[in-house]
């Protein structure tokens, strides 16, 4: 009888044990401090990160194309570098870390690091866990998604990567795979529907570009129809 309570007691005790592990696992994956320095970090870098990815502006237009070519590398390459050891610290920042424009942030320079695209993965990978949870933009994601596809050699789904047909001015999707289901896919994440992406970078990329146009005699850009 002593023998049989005792083991009931032992039993009782070690449920309480991994009770209480469970919840010191729930409390530790919860605490997540929210970190303003590194918020403001990633802010900053985006802004130069933007700057590099768009046509030269300002003081810029004074560089030679090959002192532009080489400011971008230099960003995107010193850039990649710190949002790595960011990655290798934290994972993907989601909203809970740094902000749903921290979170923006930190993808927009990994979504440049296209010279690492085993690096684009990996963080794909983790940001797909936030996005699952909330804490991650979904329709950012398809951008990512589509840049590492790309990148190794695949066919993007979402269709967010374009080229441009300079000679009437209309943005078209890279390599697209079933085209037809592409909408279908675009709204799970919630994107628009193709065709109004297309335009609007359409009308984006012609005004950055009237004067190259102007001189090719194109007035306006060609749009898609839409419904």
């Amino acid at each position: 009888m002593k023998q049989t309570f005792a083991i009931l007691i032992i039993g009782l005790l070690l449920i309480g044990c991994k009770v209480k592990t469970s919840n010191e696992k729930e409390t530790q994956e919860k605490k997540v401090v929210f970190n303003q320095v590194l918020a403001d970090e990633l802010s900053k870098m985006a802004e130069v990160d933007q700057i590099a990815a768009y046509i030269p502006q300002g003081d810029y237009k004074k560089m030679t194309n090959e002192q532009w070519n080489s400011f971008k590398d230099s960003v995107f390459t010193t850039h990649q570098k710190r949002v790595k050891q960011v990655f290798d610290n934290f994972g993907f920042p989601g909203y809970d870390l740094v902000g749903e424009k921290g979170s923006s942030d930190f993808w927009l320079i990994v979504q440049h690091s296209d010279h690492v695209p085993e690096f684009q993965l990996e963080v794909l990978k983790k940001m797909k866990k936030e996005v699952d949870k909330g804490n991650a933009n979904s329709r950012t994601y398809g951008l990512l998604v589509d840049r590492v596809k790309l990148n190794t050699g695949q066919a993007q789904i979402y269709g967010t990567q374009l080229a441009y047909n300079m000679e009437i001015c209309q943005a078209y999707p890279r390599n697209l795979a079933d085209s037809i289901n592409v909408n279908k896919r675009r709204k799970e994440i919630g994107l628009e529907p193709l065709e109004e992406y297309l335009n609007d970078m359409t009308e984006m990329h012609f005004e950055m570009s009237k004067e190259f146009y102007a001189k090719k005699g194109v007035t306006k850009p060609k749009l898609y129809k839409t419904e």
